[in-house]
C-alpha cells in the first residue's frame, strides 16, 4: 500500500499523543537536567526598613530525580554560580562579590544537595537538603510546589515545574556585614523547570 502524506499538523498531533502515552505509563524516577531559561533564583534582603532588595543569581546547573508517584525517592544536586549574581548595579555587584560577603575568588559556587522530599499532599511538600556557601554546610529545608509535569507542547519535551521558598541567615555563613541595617533574614523563591533526560544520558551520570 502506498504511504499516505500527513498534513504537518497531524504529524505533530501523532507525536503528541504518543509522547503522552509514554509519560501515562507507570510512575518512576526520572532525571531531569535544569532549564536554565526557565529556572530562576530570587532573594530579598530589607535594606535599612525602607525597602526589601532583591537579586537573583542566573547561574543554576545541575538536575534532579522526580517520582511522582513517590515523592520521598526524589533528588536533587544544585551548583549555584556566584558570579552570575545580579543586583541590577555593577558597584553593587562588585562589593557582594567581595571578601567579607561571598568571597567569590575562594568560593566561586554555591551547592545546594537534597536528602529528602517530604510530601505533604498531591502538589505540596518539603524539600530536605544541605546548603553550603563561604565554604560552611548548613542544613535547609523549602517549601515545594509541584506545578505539573508533561509534554511542551512547542518543544516536545518532556518537562517537569515547580515552584519552592525558603528563608535563611546569612549571619549562618558568616556574612556579618551591616547587620543589622542591611537583613541578617534572606527570603529565597525559586521557579524550577526540568527537562527529562534521555535513557542514555541518564545511564551515563
Amino acid at each position: 500500500m502506498p504511504n499516505l502524506p500527513w498534513p504537518p499538523r497531524i504529524v505533530h498531533i501523532v507525536l503528541l499523543a504518543a509522547l503522552a502515552f509514554a509519560t501515562a505509563s507507570p510512575a518512576a524516577v526520572h532525571d531531569y537536567a535544569f532549564d536554565p531559561v526557565h529556572s530562576q533564583l530570587v532573594f530579598h534582603v530589607s535594606h535599612l526598613g525602607f525597602s526589601t532588595s532583591a537579586g537573583e543569581f542566573h547561574g543554576l546547573s545541575g538536575g534532579f530525580s522526580f517520582d511522582r508517584k513517590h515523592w520521598e525517592k526524589s533528588h536533587c544536586d544544585v551548583v549555584i554560580d556566584v558570579y552570575s549574581l545580579d543586583m541590577d548595579d555593577a558597584a553593587w555587584e562588585k562589593r557582594l562579590l567581595g571578601k567579607v560577603w561571598f568571597d567569590v575568588k575562594q568560593f566561586p559556587t554555591m551547592r545546594f544537595v537534597c536528602d529528602r522530599l517530604e510530601p505533604i499532599n498531591a502538589s505540596h511538600g518539603r524539600l530536605h537538603g544541605r546548603l553550603t556557601i563561604r565554604g560552611i554546610e548548613q542544613a535547609l529545608s523549602l517549601e515545594l510546589t509541584f506545578n505539573r509535569a508533561g509534554i511542551d507542547k512547542y518543544t516536545l519535551q518532556s518537562v517537569a515545574g515547580f515552584s519552592a521558598s525558603t528563608q535563611l541567615r546569612r549571619s549562618d555563613f558568616g556574612m556579618l556585614k551591616f547587620l543589622p541595617d542591611v537583613g541578617d533574614l534572606i527570603t529565597i523563591e525559586l521557579q524550577i523547570e526540568g527537562i527529562r533526560r534521555s535513557r542514555s544520558h541518564a545511564a551515563e551520570k
